[in-house]
């Protein structure tokens, strides 16, 4: 007893230097409660400015997506897809009845005449109708001082006497609604590679001439004189001569020349239609340029 009682008697030395290990051990916890406890409020101050940063950025990256989801480009009001006129606030009765409008082949040509045939609000309308832009032969048609486009403007309804088209003039052509001097020009252009036209058909695939102009050539002209026009035999001509041709490439003057060869010529226009490439919406016209 006295030997186990002797392990907890210290000398004013032990007691002194035990009372200072507890002094070192309580201030070096508080030290560390508050150096730790600093630490983590830095921490966190740093993380929260990270996280503003990037809460930020993200805030921005939507403005910007709803600023663009929010943007009008000019377009042409004739040609509203139904998605595109529900993004503009039309009605599924508005934009049908547009639809129903331009079947019959007819167009609109002013904001007027869009909530004419929508039936739009006038606060729908007012909201879009910035936005529109027509050709400029519809935009200028008040420009009646304007010699530059004065041959866009409707013409005097006169008698109409119809000629052949593959022996009009420039300014026969001019003289047509909606075509002007560079259109003209092309389709001499085009008459002259072909040797002539063989159907009033080709204009529709003609680029840059109008649904309108289409109309007014075919009310003033038609095909008479063929005389002129270029046959291709088909079936002769080497592939470099048939890649000269208007409607061929060379790509596909090489398929012809392989169709020929593997199928002992081609013989009529259900033939063409077997060839890759071939243009079959052109093809009723480019079987009369051909020799069988």
């Amino acid at each position: 007893m006295n030997k186990i009682k002797s392990y907890f008697m210290f000398s004013r030395e032990h007691r002194s230097g035990i009372f200072l290990l507890l002094l070192l051990i309580f201030f070096g916890q508080l030290s560390y409660f508050f150096l730790s406890e600093n630490l983590f409020q830095k921490k966190e101050i740093k993380e929260d400015k990270e996280w503003l940063l990037v809460q930020n950025e993200i805030d921005s990256l939507k403005r910007k997506f709803v600023t663009k989801n929010d943007t009008i480009y000019p377009f042409n009001p004739n040609f509203i897809t139904d998605y595109k006129g529900y993004k503009l606030g039309l009605s599924v009765a508005e934009i049908d009845r547009l639809h129903q409008f331009r079947n019959q082949n007819k167009y609109v040509n002013s904001p007027e005449d869009f909530q004419k045939v929508t039936k739009v609000s006038d606060e729908v309308l007012n909201k879009i109708s910035p936005y529109f832009k027509f050709p400029d032969w519809v935009t200028n048609k008040s420009n009646s001082t304007s010699e530059k486009f004065h041959k866009f403007l409707p013409k005097e309804k006169v008698a109409i006497i119809q000629k052949d088209i593959n022996i009009a003039t420039r300014e026969d052509l001019i003289a047509v609604y909606g075509i002007g001097e560079k259109l003209a020009d092309k389709i001499l252009f085009e008459k002259e590679k072909l040797g002539g036209f063989v159907s009033m058909e080709q204009f529709q695939f003609m680029w840059g001439i109008s649904p309108e102009a289409i109309d007014d050539l075919q009310k003033r002209f038609f095909v008479k004189n063929t005389f002129g026009i270029k046959k291709i035999a088909i079936n002769d001509l080497p592939m470099k001569e048939l890649a000269k041709f208007p409607y061929f490439n060379y790509a596909l003057a090489k398929e012809i020349v392989v169709y020929r060869t593997m199928n002992n010529g081609i013989k009529d226009i259900a033939d063409l239609t077997k060839i890759k490439g071939m243009p079959n919406e052109k093809i009723k016209i480019i079987a009369l340029y051909l020799e069988f």
